[in-house]
């Protein structure tokens, strides 16, 4: 059986499975600059070998899947560094081989150890902070065409199933759901926040919930990428509209500005993902783990705090 369909398994019957945590941040204490558009892509062109550090030691900490560097890794982006689509393409694979060694180098696991091959959302490519907002337009084909050569590039070198994150708009959740059916291939959608109702685009969470529930290979849904003291309520919307898994990895508790680029302390800086993943997991939660600022040291406290 293939480790998408063990995670399919394990979800079905209930199970709890924990994420990794940010991998800019682990990048950036190993001496890596991102002070670049492609973020945390540019080091799979420059030191892919800390890539597949940072998996190992999140996978040693306790989390049961890795999600690849390829977030902000498109063709469109690449070729502003002189690569050509196939030589992006290339890389954008590369992003699961890195997961996939890390992981053939785990001991067995109680848990199914899967790759999800990250996909972050036109804004991310866009690098002016409009994942947070959403106020770009595109039709459905053109999403659709966007998305699609390094969604299938991911699937084609092995991701057990796409994680598309930080989504700011249902328009393009709902393209993503057609392209993940194109392909094949579960994935789980999580979003941004402008409050604890809606995304970030304004469209409102019970919205998201109905639209998604029912559709084949959704493995789940939730939120990333947003403060701690937003996700209990996040989850309870999303869970009165839809009986399917959600899914959470918020930031470490500082504030992103997307001007900047740089995180401040915030309201919940003293929060810890171990403090609230069993609330979480009691609203619905079956996929937990970290985004931003968050390390590997908090998902092995997570991972012990749920018993895990």
């Amino acid at each position: 059986m293939t480790a998408a369909h063990d995670l399919a398994l394990h979800l079905a019957d209930d199970g709890l499975l924990v994420l990794d945590g940010a991998l800019a941040t682990e990048l950036e204490r190993r001496g890596c600059d991102l002070n670049d558009a492609l973020w945390s892509a540019k080091v799979l062109l420059e030191q892919p070998e800390v890539i597949e550090a940072v998996h190992c030691d999140y996978f040693a900490s306790g989390a049961r899947i890795a999600t690849t560097a390829s977030y902000q890794a498109t063709p469109e982006g690449f070729a502003d560094r002189g690569l050509d689509e196939d030589a992006a393409l290339d890389l954008i694979a590369r992003s699961v081989d890195l997961a996939a060694s890390a992981r053939a180098a785990q001991p067995t696991a109680s848990a199914p150890l899967a790759i999800a091959g990250a996909i972050g959302p036109y804004g991310a490519f866009l690098s002016d902070g409009s994942e947070y907002r959403g106020d770009y337009d595109l039709t459905r084909d053109e999403f659709l065409a966007f998305h699609r050569p390094r969604a299938a590039a991911l699937v084609a070198a092995g991701a057990d199933l796409l994680a598309f994150e930080t989504l700011p708009k249902l328009t393009e959740a709902l393209a993503l759901a057609d392209l993940s059916d194109e392909l094949g291939t579960p994935a789980w959608y999580s979003f941004s926040l402008r409050d604890a109702r809606h995304i970030s685009d304004g469209t409102a969470l019970a919205d998201v919930a109905r639209a998604l529930d029912g559709r084949p290979g959704v493995v789940a849904i939730g939120v990333n990428c947003v403060p701690m003291g937003l996700v209990s309520p996040a989850l309870d919307e999303l869970a009165a509209h839809t009986t399917l898994p959600l899914v959470a990895y918020p930031n470490s508790g500082e504030v992103y500005d997307p001007v900047t680029k740089t995180w401040g302390a915030g309201e919940s800086a003293s929060a810890r993902l171990a403090d609230l993943a069993d609330d979480w997991r009691d609203r619905g939660a079956r996929l937990i783990g970290g985004c931003c600022r968050t390390t590997p040291a908090d998902i092995a406290e997570l991972a012990d705090a749920l018993g895990l």
